[in-house]
């Protein structure tokens, strides 16, 4: 019975180790998730300003 106890405290340890890693990995995942999704808007916002200075462009020389 003492062994059977042993083992399942050791396989407790080892998974609580194994939901620590996890939780620390979903973390850093996060965090480069809102990282990337920061890098998208910005150069969504980019194209856009190059778009409406396009068609600024276009505009001026259609006027000419």
């Amino acid at each position: 019975m003492k062994n059977i106890i042993i083992k399942i405290q050791e396989q407790i340890t080892f998974l609580q180790q194994e939901i620590s890693e996890m939780s620390k990995e979903l973390y850093s995942q996060q965090k480069e998730i809102m990282n990337l999704k920061k890098e998208i808007s910005n150069f969504n916002k980019r194209i856009e300003e190059l778009d409406n200075g396009i068609e600024s462009s276009i505009n001026k020389e259609d006027k000419k």
